[in-house]
């Protein structure tokens, strides 16, 4: 239990607001809350401005106010985190198009550096961009979008210093050092090079709604103000895209909603020229290329394959009506990815939940999965940018296994492990933690997997502290992944249990569509039977039990607390999607428009019905509720700011519980939190500690 404190708590006055839709009318006491963007990024002299900053603050005194004896607890878990970090770290090279790119680390240093060495690594190292330099004037800083040139000797690269996701494009002469004038505003950061070494082909987003909607080309040395816009989506329920293929022969312009996509090609050599399109969109048909010899091949749903499967088509005559099967459909296979190389196709399946890695040669001789021993683990085949080689690059950890990368000859099956995940501190040892996964039952009858690690000196009973997490949306799979700071909770007790709910494609595809849409009740109920089966089985008890989840996944946090509030001890809802009516029916927000077939669309009476039904804000009554940390960030463009904010106001209106509640505002941060490496620990030694001071384990 947290200690009593005399900090008194915010009241977030009434300003009622009157929203109609379908005959039903809402009132919403805190709407004024909002702010635009341009009033969140102005400086503060309006009064309405200033009066939501004022109560974003006052939050942040209450919460500092009320943590502030576990502050030094959470400055030691900090640093035993840190402690486990190899600071001076890099990542394991990779080659392309003949030089060896490098990410590194240097002790006490918040940013990477990245550099590369030309043909070997015993090269001299060129550093292209030392992050720490460029990031040193400002709060948030995230470079990304690195892309060069054919010829070696460009580079674009994308810069966010706002964290709103809306990015800078600069292109930097690697031979000089030079950074060029061009500065393209408001894109995703992605970019594209023609094969001329001049042409980029970019994505621009809508200002408002921060929709990827048009793709433009610009040319080296002409005014920006020249771009020629390329395509513009205008169907404002789908995003777009440009990339090339692995084969560096056709640029791609790739448009995607939730259930159907579209692309249309350019040879690369002809960067002016118009784009072909594979195939017109069509409801419920998606897919995605890509380009070996005089084909195209395709990830794709055709022909009611739910799984997907593999198919592929001739470059000269594109259209679905010659695609054929390369991979057939399976019924228990999901078919995730594929990469092309010269002789041999990989391809990225999961079966009963399990990621596996298949490795085919295109003359059919060789055709083999990888073996992976664990019960529960996760494997992630890389980007492997080479085609013409018999090596694979994939990275494989489990929840009690640190990451590996490792290198694997196809043709002679040896395989060289490049990198093992460093655990400093000199504690670690994977022999003293237990993975396992057990199956809960939902009240439908479906079997849920639920992934689970502890310290073998855990004793698992009504009094052992849990931690249940799950994301559930989106068709998103949460890894099995390896995690260092979590060790600061496992080695004090606590057990953590990854719910594989529906809403994500761990059992296939079907999984997915079983947790969206009018289906999407399924997500929180999952979750909830999942807590009673920790329960029932005697890991843990409500008085014990947590639960986690950020983003959609706070939406499932605020919907499990409001239907089973009593089943959990405390809950951290990160950047939590909980207002969700009035979102999904305010098209100027991101996201919106291009989630109808996520959600639904509430401007049809049938959908606003059953999202208001479960919607975390609009279902907050009178009634005990858990201990809660909820944390946003103020420039958050994913989940705007004022959902957290309205919500913790409301919870505090109506809550009968003496229960600790608290807001955690990050004024320089956006959907993603801190930028540096260091900042990110600190934000997660802080929800971390929330956790250990109610089981009394910060001493």
């Amino acid at each position: 239990m947290m200690k009593s404190t005399d900090a008194k708590f915010p009241v977030a006055h009434k300003e009622p607001t009157t929203l109609e839709k379908h005959g039903d009318i809402r009132t919403d006491n805190y709407f004024w809350m909002r702010l635009s963007d341009e009033q969140k990024l102005a400086e503060v002299t309006d009064a309405h401005t200033k009066k939501v900053i004022d109560y974003l603050e006052a939050e942040n005194k209450y919460y500092n106010a009320i943590t502030s004896y576990t502050k030094p607890f959470e400055e030691f878990l900090f640093n035993e985190m840190k402690g486990r970090i190899k600071e001076d770290d890099a990542s394991v090279p990779y080659k392309d198009n003949g030089y060896f790119y490098i990410t590194r680390y240097e002790t006490g240093k918040q940013y990477p550096i990245y550099s590369r060495k030309k043909e070997t690594l015993e090269a001299k190292e060129e550093i292209i961009f030392d992050v720490n330099e460029m990031a040193k004037d400002f709060d948030y800083y995230q470079l990304g979008g690195l892309n060069v040139s054919m010829d070696n000797k460009l580079v674009v690269f994308a810069t966010d210093t706002v964290s709103r996701r809306q990015y800078f494009l600069r292109i930097k002469n690697l031979e000089t050092g030079e950074v060029y004038k061009d500065v393209i505003e408001n894109t995703t950061g992605s970019s594209v090079w023609a094969n001329d070494n001049k042409t980029i082909f970019y994505t621009k987003k809508d200002p408002v709604t921060l929709r990827s909607e048009k793709i433009y080309r610009h040319v080296l040395g002409t005014p920006t103000s020249e771009d020629v816009e390329v395509y513009h989506e205008k169907d404002d329920t789908f995003g777009t895209y440009v990339t090339k293929s692995k084969s560096d022969k056709y640029l791609i312009i790739g448009s995607y909603s939730t259930v159907s996509s579209e692309s249309q090609y350019l040879d690369a050599n002809n960067p002016t020229g118009n784009f072909t399109i594979i195939q017109p969109r069509e409801r419920d048909l998606e897919y995605e290329i890509s380009h070996f010899e005089d084909h195209f091949y395709l990830l794709t749903n055709k022909d009611n394959a739910t799984n997907f499967k593999l198919m592929k088509t001739p470059v000269k005559q594109p259209g679905k009506d010659n695609w054929v099967d390369v991979i057939p459909h399976r019924e228990d296979t999901l078919l995730e990815d594929f990469s092309i190389f010269k002789e041999y196709l990989v391809l990225e399946e999961r079966t009963n939940g399990l990621s596996k890695v298949r490795i085919k040669r295109w003359d059919n001789s060789k055709d083999y999965y990888l073996p992976f021993s664990e019960e529960t683990y996760s494997v992630n085949v890389y980007a492997n940018p080479e085609f013409d080689t018999h090596t694979i690059r994939y990275s494989y950890n489990s929840f009690t296994t640190p990451n590996s990368v490792i290198d694997f000859n196809m043709s002679t099956l040896a395989k060289d492990i490049k990198k093992e995940q460093e655990v400093l501190g000199g504690t670690f040892n994977k022999e003293n933690y237990i993975s396992k996964r057990v199956w809960a039952t939902a009240r439908d009858g479906k079997k849920v997997p639920i992934s689970i690690v502890y310290h073998k000196n855990t004793e698992l009973n009504k009094d052992t502290p849990l931690l249940q997490y799950a994301y559930g949306s989106y068709g998103y799979t949460i890894p099995d992944n390896f995690s260092s700071t979590r060790l600061s909770l496992l080695d004090r007790g606590f057990v953590y249990a990854l719910a594989h709910i529906r809403g994500g494609e761990y059992l296939g595809r079907q999984w997915y569509d079983d947790g969206k849409m009018l289906n999407k009740k399924n997500t929180f109920t999952d979750f909830i039977d999942c807590s009673k089966f920790l329960i029932e089985n005697n890991y843990t008890s409500a008085a014990h039990l947590y639960a986690m989840g950020g983003s959609a996944g706070g939406l499932l946090m605020g919907a499990i607390v409001n239907m089973n509030a009593e089943l959990y001890n405390g809950i951290i809802a990160s950047v939590p999607f909980v207002d969700v009516v009035s979102t999904m029916i305010d098209e100027s927000i991101p996201l919106t428009t291009g989630e109808y077939d996520e959600w639904g669309n509430p401007n049809d009476k049938e959908y606003y019905d059953y999202i208001k039904s479960y919607s975390p804000y609009d279902q907050v009554v009178a009634k005990d509720y858990p201990n809660m940390m909820i944390t946003t960030g103020f420039h958050d463009s994913q989940v705007q700011y004022w959902e957290p904010a309205k919500w913790i106001a409301k919870l505090r209106e109506l809550k009968t519980d003496n229960n600790v509640l608290m807001l955690d505002t990050n004024m320089d941060a956006g959907h993603g939190g801190a930028s540096g490496r260091f900042d990110a620990l600190k934000e997660t030694a802080k929800m971390y500690t929330f956790f250990l001071a109610l089981e009394d384990k910060i001493n």
